[in-house]
């Protein structure tokens, strides 16, 4: 047991401080991008500031496998050079006794990632969204839903617009039954529309009969409107804009994931995303541990033998392959192209067999 809680330890100081350091180089990379995008805005230096801290999380979140996979080349290769391995070897303990506190750190890692740290960087995500879309473009689009339908905020030089339609299209650029309210900068209201449909077109909703009915004080509305068969509204929307408005699946809370999901999913849009990043974080603590493991894999040597410089470059290359496989998993899940338990859990599965296979013939021939 103290065997165990001694290389617990050291792995732990050592993932520490691999931690610090890259959130450190993350904060400076999005301190200068933060930077950049914002030099033509009313933002102050200190507001920059705060967009990176709360920018970082999410940023360090995702390097989180390459932080492991060092943290334990670096311990094994210690291990190695005081030959404290080779005493585990010599008390007639098997080398994977050294992998058993590592690996479970690993995966407590994890599980405090996915559980307590993921709804922090879903906070901070959509934080930071809304505050960089307010410098960027003067308020943040929102999309909202609910038993009533669909609810959309759109911004622009001339003021905000609220949306309501009854039903869409599962990317949300079709409305049917659709009504806008425009306001003035000031809060006033301007006019009010409704319409049978709106498409969304380059920089316009198209309407299909569409009645206006200007607002404001002394205007006989009902007397002053007027119908159209057809006419556009000014919009800088995408559809890449609506679809991240519905809520980027890194920007919601675990514990909320599964009951947003539903709610996409009754109100008739695509919340295949969503699942596969679901499932996605609930695989990560075996993906952190099968890294630990891959990266053991090739530096449970002595400092002596030959080629450690490569063992280690191959580790790494190894690493970086199967992240690489792992995102590649994830855009062909969102996309429909394979299962979504199969898009979030292949790479973890993969690389925890091919660990343990590496460790099994390495250790035991």
């Amino acid at each position: 047991m103290t065997l165990h809680i001694y290389f617990a330890r050291k792995f732990f100081l050592i993932f520490l401080g691999l931690f610090t350091v890259f959130f450190l180089l993350q904060a400076l990379i999005d301190l200068i991008e933060v930077l950049r995008r914002l030099s033509d805005t009313e933002a102050s230096f200190s507001d920059m500031v705060g967009l990176t801290l709360l920018r970082v999380p999410e940023g360090v979140n995702q390097i989180l496998p390459l932080i492991m996979i060092l943290a334990t080349i670096a311990l094994f290769l210690g291990l190695a050079r005081s030959s404290e391995l080779v005493v585990v070897r010599a008390a007639g303990r098997s080398g994977l006794v050294a992998l058993i506190a590592p690996a479970a750190v690993a995966l407590s890692i994890g599980l405090i990632a996915v559980s307590f740290l993921n709804p922090i960087i879903a906070a901070s995500s959509k934080r930071y969204h809304d505050l960089y879309e307010t410098w960027r473009n003067g308020g943040a689009d929102v999309v909202s839903i609910s038993s009533e339908g669909l609810w959309l905020r759109q911004g622009g030089e001339d003021g905000q617009t609220v949306i309501r339609a009854s039903s869409a299209n599962p990317q949300a650029t079709v409305l049917y039954n659709v009504t806008f309210f425009s306001y003035a900068p000031n809060g006033g209201p301007l006019r009010r529309i409704e319409a049978r449909e709106a498409r969304l077109i380059t920089g316009a909703w198209q309407l299909s009969e569409a009645k206006v009915w200007p607002l404001g004080g002394g205007i006989n509305s009902e007397g002053a409107a007027q119908k159209f068969d057809q006419m556009d509204v000014p919009s800088t929307l995408t559809q890449d804009r609506i679809r991240d408005s519905f809520g980027a699946p890194n920007a919601i809370s675990i514990w909320e994931l599964p009951g947003f999901i539903k709610q996409l999913e009754l109100a008739g849009f695509s919340a295949r995303r969503h699942a596969v990043w679901f499932q996605m974080e609930l695989a990560r603590p075996v993906f952190l541990t099968a890294m630990v493991l891959l990266g053991a894999a090739f530096t449970m040597r002595h400092v002596r033998a030959r080629g450690t410089g490569v063992a280690v470059l191959i580790s790494l290359l190894l690493g970086f392959g199967l992240y690489y496989i792992k995102s590649f998993a994830q855009i062909l899940g969102e996309n429909g192209q394979i299962p979504v338990l199969l898009a979030a859990w292949a790479a973890p599965v993969a690389a925890l067999m091919l660990a343990v296979g590496l460790l099994l013939h390495t250790e035991d021939g």
